[in-house]
């Protein structure tokens, strides 16, 4: 059946602009939004680039824009309010109160206006990947996520504009997305589709390493994605192409024969990369695909003989080309593809060491003793213990009853036990919030979800202005339409990764903000000097990231190991009801010990931080709030 072509409401998307170059729009991330925009054959956005700079050149923009596509220039200070506050990209719905920002989440936005628009085009949606998830984790916990949207973009921009009297200093990114490239596919089928790769190659004599040593072998790894790229009957480029094209899929095999159904997984061949993400053309490709191109027209025009250290992203880079549209979609963004000279060495050159630093380093600590009870000693010794400050008001609570039902979680889809013990945690963190905020103030819901803090807060506090802050559409939809029922004109709604958000604030706020998300929301506050009420939640998440390191705070530090931090994290996620009384203690203790060492840390950076325990205990397993004011 034809899709169907329906005509959205317009949407404005704001794009940096602070120079061109060869062909190039600065930042990339613009590049790469008007990219997809052009694959898609998008025209639902109005589209405006911002000058991040006084009066840049523009005067070679036709040259590079598309030419079917109506953009205007505009200065930072003409963006709308809601929209200042963010990082570009950023797309914003009338009346200018819901906003998207940040290059993963915009780009995932016009990705799904574009096929809502028409819904025939399947290989739009497509770009979204299995399930849907393509890019959506945040880069402060998905290191995927960043290298593509965040460091590849930033190294390449840094690339071309180094000095050609400089020596060629190649981004280790790159390094890293080449040995990427090389790393066997893991796919939701992949031992299916190993399967029957192990049987097409012993059909055509072939004789495969194990799939263990292949894995380890750089050399057998490029020279079969050599061999993958010049067949055109290789299995996983039926498999990739087949989304590519009319084919809905593959035609089913037939059964295959005893030896291959009965071949161990350590047998079976790795599938090898068709494009970023494996077989299938993603999202990942158009955000790589600008910068990978700008970052070789270099490389080709400067030092051609460093082509032979990236054979796997030359091939992929070639592959792109073949996939339908893209060239078109291109030719319209001044892209216009290379031809790479056939690599036929492999330099042996040695890359650096690109290996993750691993999370626990004292593996083989031999002193090191497990379990919770030696540590909490260990912190006893040295002066540090399980302690609480009392709470302001135990008894206070809002009148549930007379506020408009759509203040209320009950207007969630949740049960009335549910309910309860959320409107008993809103008591806690409300109240506080309230007794600290002043007329004017800015207020921010970050992780906010359906909005249960920021919607409360936003009606009882008429005179502030509230900032709801979520990465998850669907959530933020919702909070929206609860708002709109109530009427209320102080509130906005950003779907952003809490990074994106640069605005100014007094209070921050975050109830069960998960893991590590607890410690970026208190560093956004500290940042701005702003005040913070959070309630953290999955203490087992907690783990090393690129901007945090356990423990956080120096007296913690200087008694515990990173390993022993991760115990009391661990066991600070074992407060459930079903579980024994003295456990649920341990439980709660440790997250104590946890929550301590967060305020700690706040308090060497000019903090008076609390560690209360929410009234009653029982509206959650996670009922502790950090509360912390600048000095």
């Amino acid at each position: 059946m034809k899709g169907t072509k329906r005509s959205p409401t317009e949407q404005s998307l704001y794009l940096d602009f602070c120079q061109q170059t060869e062909g190039c729009i600065f930042p990339l991330h613009t590049s790469i939004a008007l990219f997809l925009l052009s694959y898609c054959d998008c025209k639902i956005f109005k589209v405006y680039l911002v000058l991040t700079k006084e009066n840049p050149d523009s005067s070679l923009l036709r040259d590079i824009l598309s030419q079917d596509r109506e953009i205007q220039v505009i200065s930072r200070q003409e963006l709308p309010p809601i929209v200042q506050n963010c990082c570009l990209p950023a797309v914003v719905e009338q009346p200018d109160v819901f906003c998207r920002a940040g290059l993963a989440v915009v780009l995932r936005h016009i990705i799904q206006k574009s096929y809502e628009a028409d819904s025939s085009r399947k290989e739009i949606l497509e770009l979204l990947g299995f399930k849907k998830t393509c890019l959506k984790a945040c880069a402060e916990v998905s290191q995927w996520t960043r290298l593509c949207e965040l460091t590849i973009p930033l190294a390449v921009e840094n690339f071309l504009r180094e000095s050609p009297d400089k020596p060629p200093a190649i981004p280790v990114e790159i390094v890293q997305l080449e040995r990427k490239l090389s790393e066997p596919v893991r796919v939701h089928n992949d031992d299916k589709l190993r399967r029957q790769k192990l049987r097409q190659q012993k059909a055509t004599g072939a004789e495969p390493l194990p799939g263990k040593e292949k894995a380890k072998s750089k050399i057998c790894t490029q020279q079969a994605s050599k061999e993958l790229a010049c067949s055109s009957k290789s299995l996983e480029l039926k498999v990739a192409f087949s989304k590519l094209t009319v084919q809905e899929e593959l035609p089913t095999a037939s059964r295959e024969p005893s030896h291959i159904r009965k071949a161990k997984a350590t047998d079976l061949p790795p599938l090898e990369h068709v494009f970023a993400e494996g077989l299938y053309f993603t999202l990942t490709d158009i955000v790589l695909l600008p910068c990978i191109h700008h970052f070789l027209m270099i490389v080709c025009k400067r030092f051609s003989e460093k082509l032979t250290e990236f054979p796997l992203l030359a091939s992929w880079y070639q592959r792109i080309q073949e996939v339908p549209r893209v060239k078109t979609a291109a030719s319209k963004c001044g892209i216009h593809f290379l031809y790479l000279p056939e690599l036929l060495s492999t330099s042996d050159e040695q890359h650096p060491d690109l290996s993750e630093v691993t999370a626990v380093e004292e593996l083989n600590d031999p002193s090191f003793i497990g379990g919770p009870r030696p540590t909490m000693t260990k912190l006893m010794e040295k002066g540090i213990e399980v302690m609480f400050s009392p709470h302001p008001s135990p008894a206070w609570t809002l009148d549930w009853y007379r506020l408009p039902a759509a203040v209320s979680p009950r207007e969630g889809k949740m049960s009335s036990d549910r309910a309860l013990r959320k409107q008993q945690q809103l008591n806690n963190l409300v109240y506080v919030v309230i007794n600290q905020a002043k007329p004017g103030d800015r207020i921010v819901d970050f992780c906010s979800g359906g909005g249960h803090v920021g919607i409360v807060l936003a009606h009882m506090l008429p005179s502030c202005q509230v900032i709801l802050i979520e990465n998850k559409e669907l959530s933020l939809i919702r909070a929206k339409k609860r708002s709109d029922e109530l009427g209320l004109t102080n509130i906005w709604f950003i779907q952003a990764n809490m990074e994106y958000f640069t605005g100014m604030f007094n209070i921050g706020v975050a109830l069960h903000a998960c893991g590590v998300a607890t410690d970026m929301v208190i560093e956004h506050c500290i940042k701005t000097r702003a005040s913070f009420v959070t309630c953290p939640c999955c203490y087992g998440f907690i783990q090393n990231t690129s901007k945090f390191n356990f423990p956080k705070s120096e007296q913690f530090k200087k008694t515990l190991s990173y390993k022993e931090h991760m115990i009391l994290c661990r066991f600070a996620d074992q407060t459930a009801v079903q579980l024994p009384p003295q456990r649920r203690l341990i439980g709660k203790q440790c997250m104590c010990l946890v929550d301590l060492d967060r305020a700690r840390a706040a308090e060497e950076r000019g903090y008076s931080v609390q560690v209360i325990s929410m009234e009653p205990e029982s509206c959650s397993p996670k009922n502790n709030m950090i509360v912390g004011v600048p000095t």
